[in-house]
């Protein structure tokens, strides 16, 4: 049975959702999050180190430190996500080849949506909603 509370607990996360490039930000730190992880693996799997062992962990925490910024401080979106873009570049010398690119793609398109984002846009409507209005026309 679903809680009196959980509608609106979901309403207010969606509307929360909607006042953010949210999915900008969730795929950049994702992305910071798999390089992180990837340094982590065994000897035999890691191709490249790194210039420093130092950097390599370094860049992977911006971009993490970054999506999460993005999500919770949209006002400074720019330039959080230009940074995150360059980060996620950086980190294709840094570590791993980008976490097997993996990583490095999820920052890169995370950056581009999060710069992308409009603040002031009206709510897309579903194509559900224009055919019942359109029906109710």
């Amino acid at each position: 049975m679903a809680e009196p509370g959980r509608p609106r607990t979901r309403a207010a996360f969606r509307d929360w959702r909607g006042r953010r490039p949210f999915w900008g930000g969730l795929l950049l730190a994702l992305g910071g999050a798999e390089i992180l992880l990837t340094e982590k693996a065994s000897l035999k799997v890691v191709m490249h180190i790194g210039m420093q062992g130092l950097a390599g962990y370094l860049l992977p925490t911006l971009m993490l430190l970054l999506g999460l910024l993005i999500l919770f401080n949209p006002a400074q979106r720019l330039f959080y996500s230009i940074v995150g873009v360059l980060v996620s570049l950086g980190s294709w010398l840094t570590s791993n080849l980008g976490g097997f690119f993996i990583g490095l793609l999820l920052g890169v398109v995370g950056s581009c949506l999060a710069f992308g984002w409009l603040p002031d846009q009206e709510a897309r409507v579903s194509r559900r909603q224009r055919r019942r209005e359109r029906a109710r026309a």
